[in-house]
């Protein structure tokens, strides 16, 4: 079967892999129809993930379909299903295991990251990892990780309909935060370089706008929030600006939720921790609750866009989706080398690449 592989900084290639043999007592063979490139992938390809494995086989963004189920896996999980996968695993004996926040295990492996991942066209799962998707196309469940990533950072903010939450970093996972935070009922103001992904922010709920690189941010957030700033940052970017920036502008007794790998050292003023009285907390990965609330969501997104009486297909044919306009293309294996190469070059540009098998 095929599947890609990044090989070295800024190497990747398609390979040939032995199809997998049929799945096993509880586990399900999927057949895989699309995976995402994550921020992750493109830093493993340019060399710059330190997490992940040299060579490795990236994805775990998936929407796919059961091939095959094992013995003793549940009757609800059927051939033909429409499936996404919880890409994490957990050790069950840490100290994030035993307070429940599987999420954060101290040994987690990420499909992908840690050991190899689902860009290929078959793989083998344990049924507990497997997620009906519900009403979803396969397309549409490439999407549902990243934003869980988003909702479980809001989560983790305790966001309620009194807050003011500002979001740095309109990519997939900072647009699930602005969804999530939406949906609770907070006001929500997005924060990003690129003003085309600033407008999509406001259809998926932004009630207000920043371009950090012509805006003056602290001005503009004083003006939003009447002084106070926001009671809320979640910093879905990962570079020292955008963390100095979450710290300066949130309010007093603000909460500032960090999502992004930095990959450098970050200097704070650190008396603004201790005058401002701040919560900071790190986000990781997402749980099951996390996954079902993006289904959720995705499922309500796709009937609120569908013409009265026309069926799911039909109004994917007649009008564009907010979710086609998180996805920048679609590609075949073979085009993956030349589409990271362009990706490595326009960072800013992308929500999300989806490979087709």
């Amino acid at each position: 079967m095929k599947a890609i592989q990044i090989t070295h900084n800024q190497e990747l290639r398609v390979i040939d892999l032995p199809m997998p043999q049929a799945p096993g007592a509880g586990e399900v063979l999927l057949r895989l129809r699309y995976v995402g490139f994550c921020g992750s992938d493109l830093n493993t390809f340019m060399g710059r993930n330190g997490m992940a494995l040299n060579p490795v086989i990236p994805g775990h963004e998936v929407g796919a379909t059961i091939e095959a189920v094992g013995e003793g896996v549940p009757e609800g999980l059927k051939k033909g299903m429409v499936v996404t996968c919880n890409p994490y695993t957990n050790c069950g004996k840490c100290a994030s295991c035993r307070n429940g926040r599987v999420n954060a295990c101290q040994h987690n492996e990420t499909l992908g990251v840690q050991r190899d991942g689902a860009m290929r066209e078959f793989i083998i799962l344990p049924w507990e990892k497997v997620i009906p998707a519900g009403l979803l196309s396969a397309r549409e469940c490439a999407l549902i990780e990243p934003m869980s990533v988003g909702f479980h950072a809001v989560s983790r903010a305790q966001v309620t309909d009194i807050d003011v939450v500002l979001v740095i970093g309109c990519g997939m996972v900072g647009m699930g935060a602005i969804v999530r935070s939406a949906l609770r009922g907070a006001t929500v103001v997005a924060a990003d370089i690129d003003d085309e992904k600033l407008a999509l922010a406001k259809q998926l709920g932004a009630s207000y706008t920043v371009n950090t690189k012509s805006d003056e941010v602290h001005q503009r957030l004083l003006e939003m929030t009447g002084g106070f700033g926001p009671d809320v940052v979640i910093e879905a970017v990962g570079s020292t600006p955008t963390y100095q920036m979450a710290v300066d502008e949130v309010a007093f007794t603000g909460r500032v939720v960090c999502i992004g790998y930095a990959k450098s050292e970050v200097s704070f003023q650190t008396k603004y921790f201790v005058q401002k009285e701040l919560d900071i907390r790190g986000s990781r990965n997402a749980m099951p609750q996390d996954f079902r609330a993006v289904i959720h969501y995705l499922e309500r997104l796709r009937g609120s866009q569908q013409p009265a009486g026309a069926t799911a297909g039909e109004a994917v044919v007649r009008q564009p989706s907010l979710t086609d306009r998180l996805i920048t293309s679609v590609i075949p294996p073979e085009e993956a080398l030349s589409t990271m190469r362009w990706w490595s070059q326009n960072p800013g540009k992308v929500f999300r690449i989806l490979v087709e098998f």
